[in-house]
């Protein structure tokens, strides 16, 4: 992060890396394959900063600000790397492949920080609500990345935007699941009918039905 902060992202190669961090390119190797390997463990870092400081405190407060808490202290634990964070990320953003790779490291990571929020995932909705968690993120980052004031008033602004144009989405969509969900169950019984057909027909016959055509093929 320190050389992200001097230079571009893309001018820098593993072996500066491991020249500034003061070990070998063999130890380099062995804690990380890659560049964007790192940025994944940077990552982690920030999950766990975050869970390790989530509570109760907030239990009866609202969903969205449940959330509004948990995204606002990874910030805070992003702080002391903003400078460096400003290199990488338009760096990212120009190649597809890493920009693919950090979709989905950020998808784990909002897992885990709708997790601590109490958000549940594991549900029909649960993919969207990861997704949508991470395009809040992306476009608060945005934000935060060029906002100097101390108080952060325009990227508290942001996150609360975002997230209640969020809320009010998924509550249009748990309303649209609701309405097709007999339609849905009907698909699901006609699916598994056929389903359960196709696999009598690929069913081999039992030894019986063997025996009998045996007897019928001698006859003929």
């Amino acid at each position: 992060m320190d050389l992200a902060a001097d230079r571009d992202w893309d001018e820098i190669e593993i072996r500066h890396i491991a020249e500034r961090a003061g070990v070998s390119l063999s130890e380099f190797r062995d804690a990380f394959p890659s560049k964007g390997a790192i940025l994944a463990g940077f990552s982690r870092r920030l999950d766990k900063i975050v869970l390790d400081g989530t509570t109760d405190d907030l239990e009866g407060e609202s969903v969205r600000e449940r959330l509004f808490d948990v995204m606002m202290r990874r910030l805070d634990a992003m702080a002391p790397y903003r400078e460096a964070l400003r290199r990488i990320t338009p760096a990212i953003r120009r190649d597809p492949l890493s920009l693919a790779a950090m979709n989905q490291l950020l998808s784990n990571s909002m897992r885990f920080m709708l997790a601590a929020a109490g958000i549940d995932t594991s549900d029909a909705l649960g993919p969207v609500k990861v997704q949508g968690a991470v395009l809040v993120w992306a476009r608060v980052l945005d934000t935060w990345l060029d906002d100097d004031d101390p108080g952060l008033a325009r990227t508290m602004a942001t996150l609360d935007r975002e997230l209640a144009r969020g809320g009010r989405f998924m509550r249009a969509l748990d309303d649209v699941c609701r309405l097709t969900a007999p339609f849905r169950a009907f698909f699901d019984r006609a699916a598994r009918r056929r389903r359960d057909y196709r696999e009598r027909r690929r069913a081999p016959r039992d030894e019986e039905d063997y025996d009998g055509d045996e007897a019928g093929a001698a006859a003929i």
